[in-house]
């Protein structure tokens, strides 16, 4: 499905490889302008993409750096519309009694309390305007427990929870909000998932992942208003009614 998010201005966080850059592509080739944050390669992701495009080096784990990042969206685009709260990591990997307890924490503050730190920033402009749109990134782990995955599943099933407070505060006030699940996609992360041995997902090969691509689609006609009666939901990318709406074929 043709996508038009002409006059839109998107955040994409996490955006300067993966799901992140696909997003980011895909949203400037419906007509959006984009910025993109990580916090390694955005100027290698920025030679890359076309469009009117943004990029911020920025950890979403530290507040401030965050607040700036988005200060700086709105000075140079005027507005911010469209949030895709996608950075995150799937460090440490490993049983949970022997995990460091420092990176375990790290997991969190940088998957769920950064997507926080920019929804906290965006929110207010978009209030004002009366209209926007959070995609939250979200797995197949905020579901189910997997072995070694203690800190990301953890993770995970807080920002579940976290797009339904976003909805139940401001799905009244024109911000439409979103879980989606990207499902096993052939990114850096799964790199290291591979390497772990850890967990049935380590064991699935390479060929059988799947692109960016189809992902990165499903993300930009979440941000249309053809997708706002799924406001408050929390999607995955095998939902064969999601896959028809987007026109990605069937699984």
């Amino acid at each position: 499905m043709a996508v038009d998010l002409s006059g839109q201005v998107a955040l994409v966080t996490g955006g300067s490889r993966g799901i992140g850059l696909a997003a980011a592509e895909a949203l400037i080739a419906a007509g959006a302008k984009v910025a993109i944050t990580a916090r390694t390669g955005v100027g290698k992701a920025m030679a890359g993409l076309g469009g009117d495009v943004l990029g911020i080096t920025c950890d979403v784990a530290d507040a401030k750096q965050v607040e700036a990042a988005v200060k700086t969206v709105k000075e140079r685009f005027g507005k911010l519309s469209l949030l895709i709260n996608n950075a995150g990591v799937i460090d440490p990997i490993g049983p949970l009694a022997e995990s460091d307890p420092a990176a375990w924490a790290h997991n969190i503050q940088i998957n769920l309390t950064g997507a926080y730190h920019v929804a906290r920033y965006a929110l207010p402009d978009m209030i004002a305007a009366g209209a926007g749109v959070i995609v939250n990134v979200s797995s197949g782990a905020a579901h189910r427990p997997l072995e070694g995955w203690s800190a990301y599943c953890s993770a995970k099933a807080g920002m579940a929870m976290f797009t339904r407070a976003l909805h139940l505060e401001t799905g009244g006030q024109g911000i439409r909000n979103y879980g989606f699940a990207p499902g096993t996609v052939d990114t850096d992360m799964q790199v290291k998932i591979r390497a772990s041995g850890i967990n049935q997902i380590s064991k699935i090969p390479r060929e059988n992942l799947g692109g960016v691509a189809a992902p990165a689609a499903c993300i930009a006609y979440l941000c249309s208003g053809a997708a706002a009666d799924l406001a408050g939901a929390e999607l995955a990318i095998q939902d064969a009614s999601l896959r028809e709406r987007v026109g990605l074929p069937p699984l």
